[in-house]
């Protein structure tokens, strides 16, 4: 549990930086531009790959039930998360679905770590999935804080077929996620 724990310490505490902007730019001003994004990037994939193996030890140990949801939930969770995939697409893809959410990687972490607190009751689950819930909302709170007063945000305009694209694909990769890719991945079967 304390390689969880020290995986989600480093990996959002990275990623809770941009939601004080002073002292983001003191790390900036300090490291450089680049030195800044290697050093960020360095600490993420630690934390990330403790996060990862941290969390697979935590089952194993046998989980320590926090609460139990019912089975139904896992339900919901399945539904809740195609337009998870949707909306990673969406991230990376000028659409109008992109630009409706303004932030739809925020979302889709939302909604996802929502969701699997809906399915999962043991503490590593609830550690996991919390944290990234928690920091979700407060990126997303900060970054409306954050926007400069009167600045437009540049948007890029989605092509003709952009939104029947992004919806395709999250679809494809929901499909191969339910099918195989969450029991390879993730080592956990689907429902």
């Amino acid at each position: 549990m304390l390689l969880l724990i020290a995986g989600l310490i480093l990996f959002l505490g990275c990623h809770f930086l941009p939601v004080f902007p002073a002292r983001k730019a003191a790390l900036e001003d300090k490291l450089g531009p680049n030195g800044y994004r290697g050093l960020f990037s360095l600490i993420s994939a630690i934390g990330f790959g403790l996060i990862i193996y941290g969390y697979g030890a935590a089952r194993a140990e046998g989980p320590f039930i926090v609460y139990d949801p019912p089975f139904w939930l896992r339900h919901v969770t399945m539904l809740f998360m195609v337009p998870v995939f949707i909306f990673l697409v969406a991230a990376y893809v000028p659409c109008r679905i992109k630009n409706a959410l303004k932030h739809p990687m925020l979302v889709a972490v939302k909604l996802w770590a929502f969701s699997h607190l809906l399915a999962n009751g043991d503490l590593a689950s609830v550690l996991l999935f919390g944290s990234f819930l928690v920091w979700a909302v407060v990126d997303r709170i900060s970054v409306k804080r954050r926007a400069p007063s009167g600045a437009a945000e540049a948007v890029a305009q989605p092509g003709r077929y952009s939104d029947i694209g992004v919806i395709l694909a999250g679809l494809v990769i929901y499909g191969l996620f339910s099918w195989k890719l969450h029991v390879l991945l993730i080592g956990v079967p689907v429902g």
